[in-house]
């Protein structure tokens, strides 16, 4: 392992002031020792932020939750406002990762988590998001869990995480605090970035930039669920995900429906114009058709992972039809 400086942070400002060039934040560090042990990174100081007043769930004054980016999954997942507010947030948390991981993982060190991609885990090959301009080894290659979705010739790598994709439909944001000590607060859409001829820059935090929470607004009534297809049952990433939360008014029309799709692209996955097609509708097979099909209409596979748009069609028809209480055709 690279050599590397070990900075314990006690106060927010000193922690994105030692995060120069070149440094890394570390809190539960369930995926960055993962990439240190691999030398996939190598920052040349790490900067604990473990200790720092983030791990509290507080109300809001407009009636969501502030969620500090220091909470851990586990706890988050077994919080009561959570289960009952926001139960498509709980059950992607617990969807996620192991018991034990969980213990550890954080909602700042989620959100931030790298892509699972192979070929981005084995120096050997070329990767551009780990080695700009080397090339990317997926396309053409083994792409089972790779994009479907927003992907470009330069990357086709998915983001991992189950809990944003919940937090993407739920519409959550994000504040931040810089080097400078100037705070935002932004749209959870306007943290992740799809590759595009940059594939190596995954966010739009500045340098040094610290997620210190995540903010929710308040819980929406109607059926929230998670639905999630892996190859196993336990401790596997989604080759399909979605976090829906879907209301219907006094005729049963759809009034609101927010679907988030994780395992198809560079980003928690959210399409305006598949939603809009359901707003106002009477539910039925055709109409989920017809959103199935505004959602896919740019969808590519790769090879190995052409399988994904037809079970993307799949996952979320049977997620409206049971979020609706509407029968699916035999």
């Amino acid at each position: 392992m690279k050599p590397f400086d070990y900075f314990r942070a006690d106060a927010t400002g000193d922690a994105t002031q030692a995060a120069q060039a070149g440094a890394a934040f570390i809190a539960g560090g369930t995926n960055l020792i993962d990439l240190m042990k691999l030398e996939v990174l190598t920052p040349d100081r790490l900067v604990d932020i473990s200790r720092l007043d983030l791990a509290g769930i507080e109300a809001t004054a407009a009636g969501g939750l502030r969620i500090g980016a220091l909470v851990t999954n586990a706890d988050l997942a077994a919080d009561a406002r959570v289960r009952r507010g926001y139960p498509v947030l709980a059950r992607a948390l617990l969807a996620g990762a192991s018991a034990q991981l969980r213990n550890k993982a954080t909602t700042g060190g989620n959100l931030l988590q790298r892509t699972r991609c192979y070929y981005f885990y084995d120096t050997s090959q070329p990767c551009n998001k780990r080695d700009p301009g080397s090339g990317c080894a997926a396309i053409g290659g083994f792409n089972r869990n790779h994009a479907i979705l927003g992907a470009s010739a330069h990357c086709i790598a998915t983001h991992p995480s189950d809990m944003a994709v919940a937090l993407r439909a739920l519409d959550a944001e994000v504040e931040t605090e810089a080097a400078d000590g100037a705070r935002r607060r932004f749209p959870l859409a306007g943290l992740h970035r799809l590759p595009g001829d940059t594939p190596e820059r995954e966010t739009d935090l500045a340098e040094g930039e610290l997620v210190t929470a995540v903010i929710l607004p308040p819980a929406k009534a109607g059926c929230q669920r998670y639905r999630k297809v892996r190859d196993r049952a336990s401790y596997a990433f989604a080759l399909v995900s979605l976090a829906s939360v879907i209301t219907l008014d006094e005729d049963r029309r759809i009034a609101h429906a927010a679907l988030a799709f994780g395992g198809l692209a560079h980003k928690p996955w959210r399409d305006p114009g598949a939603e809009k097609v359901l707003a106002g509708e009477v539910p039925s097979d055709a109409l989920f058709d017809h959103a199935a099909d505004t959602l896919l209409r740019d969808a590519k596979g790769w090879g190995s992972n052409d399988f994904k748009i037809p079970l993307a069609r799949r996952v979320l028809k049977a997620a409206l039809h049971e979020a609706t209480g509407t029968e699916m055709p035999a």
